[in-house]
């Protein structure tokens, strides 16, 4: 656990220094990636609102296709858990304890691509997420349910550690997006 810990310490600061911002270009490669993979018809896609040096992933709103899907936001609920709720570029967001932006809770929604938020990933996949569990709780609660749904981490090319420590409850993703291409 502690060395986790000192590898977010490591990536949130490399991340900061090193951030530059992205425009929609960078989500063509996603794009043909869910044309070719998503097999039935796709129509949610759960983002997550950037904050603190995220790469912005509201970018993809701003290619046609995604104006057709239905787009949804992570919500931290009671016991630590997390569910998707519908959003819609212009809706009013609220700021949750942690001081994140949340849509307005109406209906759970289970998505067909979850876009997930990371510090760092490696050649495997693995992710390392904030330290809270609330995707991995949620991917391990839902996986199991629905098996298709395409999970894939957004980061810049500098956040790929070489193997990061795992744990039975870490999930491994589907793709891994960078500037550079796709890891599949």
């Amino acid at each position: 656990m502690q060395q986790k810990s000192k590898l977010r310490k490591k990536y949130l600061k490399i991340r900061k220094e090193n951030y530059f911002e992205i425009d929609k270009k960078f989500f063509s490669s996603f794009l043909r990636l869910i044309k070719k993979k998503i097999k039935k018809k796709f129509t949610k896609i759960a983002l997550y609102y950037p904050s603190n040096f995220e790469l912005n992933v509201l970018k993809v709103l701003e290619l046609k296709y995604f104006s057709n899907q239905m787009t949804l936001l992570p919500v931290v609920e009671k016991n630590n858990l997390m569910n998707f709720y519908q959003w819609k570029k212009d809706d009013v967001l609220t700021v949750n304890k942690f001081g994140m932006l949340e849509p307005i809770k109406t209906k759970a929604k289970i998505p067909n691509v979850i876009i997930v938020p990371l510090l760092a990933f490696d050649k495997d996949k693995f992710r390392l997420g904030y330290g809270k569990g609330y995707y991995d709780r949620y991917l391990n609660e839902y996986l199991k349910q629905y098996k298709d749904i395409m999970t894939v981490g957004v980061a810049f090319s500098f956040q790929k550690h070489n193997k990061l420590p795992i744990n039975k409850s870490d999930i491994k993703l589907n793709f891994v997006l960078t500037e550079k291409g796709i890891y599949k």
